[in-house]
Parts: C-alpha cells; sequence; structure tokens
C-alpha cells in the first residue's frame, strides 16, 4: 500500500507532470520491494517551500508503508528516492528531508476494510 507524497517548488505540467507521476510510480514499486498495482503517488507544488533559508529547489517525502520500513531498509530507500528525484527533477541529496512511516496494518483501509482484515484472510 504504499504511499509517495511530494512536496516541492520545482514546478512541472502536463505532460511532463503525468510522465513523471508514472516514472516515480514504477520507481517507488521498485525501490520498495511492492506491486505497483498498491502504489499511489501524488505530487503537490509549493512555490513557497523553503530550505536552508531560500527557495533554491527543495522537497519534502512522506513515504507511507507497511511492513518494510525500518532502520535498515530505510537508508537504502533513501538512497534510491534521492538518486531518483536527481535524475527526474534536479533535487540535490541535501534540499530535502523523507520520512518514512507504517501505520500498522489495522490502521490502512483498504475495498471497504482494513489491510490487518485483508491479509488475516489469506
Amino acid at each position: 500500500m504504499p504511499f509517495l507524497d511530494l512536496l516541492t517548488n520545482v514546478k512541472l505540467e502536463n505532460p511532463q507532470l503525468k510522465s513523471f507521476l508514472l516514472d516515480f510510480s514504477k520507481a517507488g514499486a521498485e525501490i520498495l520491494d511492492k506491486p505497483e498495482s498498491y502504489i499511489s503517488v501524488c505530487y503537490t507544488f509549493n512555490d513557497t517551500l523553503t530550505f536552508n533559508g531560500n527557495f533554491d529547489p527543495a522537497f519534502q517525502l512522506r513515504v507511507t508503508s507497511l511492513n518494510n520500513v525500518n532502520a535498515e531498509s530505510n537508508e537504502k530507500y533513501t538512497v534510491a528516492f534521492t538518486k531518483f528525484l536527481k535524475d527526474k527533477l534536479g533535487l540535490a541529496d541535501d534540499r530535502g528531508y523523507i520520512a518514512f512511516n507504517d501505520p500498522g496494518m489495522a490502521f490502512v483501509g483498504h475495498k471497504n476494510t482494513t489491510f490487518a482484515t485483508i491479509f488475516a484472510k489469506k
């Protein structure tokens, strides 16, 4: 169920935006080793986002994923996500933060239930 929520002051417009989002979805699935069918991505442009006291290109990325975010994996994920953001948007790895969160299966709803119930049935 990974959800990737990117906030940046780098403006993208269609068709570049849609292409970026599809690439971000594929990259997120590969990086987090989850099926792309569960990946959801969001891009938010905010020209007032500052980092280090200036408006140079910057980002905040929130990664929410079940059962695979931990201290060891997050190091690997950080390298991969920052490389992707640099390659696709020109964002330097020292111009933002990545926050990882695992809310627990009982705290994510899907298909009229929660993932705890979905995976208990398997």
